[in-house]
């Protein structure tokens, strides 16, 4: 199926992580010029070289930009640089986001606690705000925020992860309504756990028994296996693609049924 996103570009925010990548492969297989934005530049440069040489010819490009999403001036200046490259941009995925800690509140590191929200929801608004006008302005428009089962369900230990990725939802969900009359949609994807997301991001306890704990979640996972990345990247370049058109406003979860109520 044709997504009709050639020639169109994509910012993916924290582009040169596990699900972050994906989305930039697969858009950028859609013909989107693909804009990996991450703070850690060697990463996002390794996605984007990847993408180059793998791509076929009717593929989109990629573009390394290392961007500090909590500095608001690195993001006006990172959003210029890219207006100045491709004309605008069409398609915002809200990837970047960290899941390093895991405690009860009342052991809570308050540090971790401002460090998530000034990441993971504040440096979504500040990216989001910066792009998110000038696509209404345009007439077209698409935004993805990744949001989490946690920010859905809670998480057990995960304080200011599961608080900022409900807080996620309700900012994917106040664009749609702010942009539902100029053309522009705004979805979250609530993904499960997939494979290899705790190996490369987690805490420290639960990377010692990665094993043990992919185990667990998969047999409670009514599909009995997780998912991938690449999983959550279809779902994703669904929501931008032209089809996505009159979808605007949901929570999907990528989840093999974890969500499902069963006996």
């Amino acid at each position: 199926m044709d997504f009709g996103l050639e020639g169109r570009t994509a910012v993916v925010t924290g582009g040169a992580g596990r699900i972050g990548s994906a989305d930039c492969r697969i858009l950028a297989n859609e013909g989107a010029n693909v804009v990996v934005l991450d703070v850690d530049a060697d990463g996002a440069d390794r996605v984007a070289s990847e993408i180059n040489e793998d791509t076929g010819t009717d593929s989109g490009t990629a573009m390394a930009l290392e961007c500090d999403l909590t500095d608001r001036d690195d993001v006006a200046a990172s959003m210029e640089g890219v207006r100045d490259e491709f004309g605008g941009v069409d398609v915002l995925v809200n990837n970047a986001a960290m899941v390093d800690a895991r405690s009860r509140v009342d052991g809570y590191d308050d540090d971790i606690w401002e460090r998530d929200i000034e990441i993971n929801l504040t440096g979504t608004y500040n990216v989001s705000k910066e792009v998110f006008p000038r696509m209404c302005e345009r007439g077209w428009g698409r935004v993805v925020t990744m949001s989490s089962m946690a920010g859905w369900y809670g998480g057990f230990g995960q304080v200011s992860y599961s608080a900022t990725k409900a807080a996620m939802i309700g900012l994917g969900r106040t664009m749609a309504l702010e942009g539902a009359q100029s053309g522009v949609t705004s979805n979250v994807v609530a993904p499960n756990i997939v494979v290899g997301a705790w190996a490369e991001m987690g805490p420290d306890e639960l990377r010692e028994h990665v094993d043990e704990y992919y185990a667990r979640i998969a047999e409670a996972t009514p599909m009995r296996h997780l998912g991938t990345e690449e999983d959550v990247a279809n779902m994703v370049a669904y929501l931008c693609s032209e089809q996505a058109s009159y979808v605007t406003g949901q929570v999907i979860g990528v989840t093999g049924g974890v969500d499902l109520f069963s006996f």
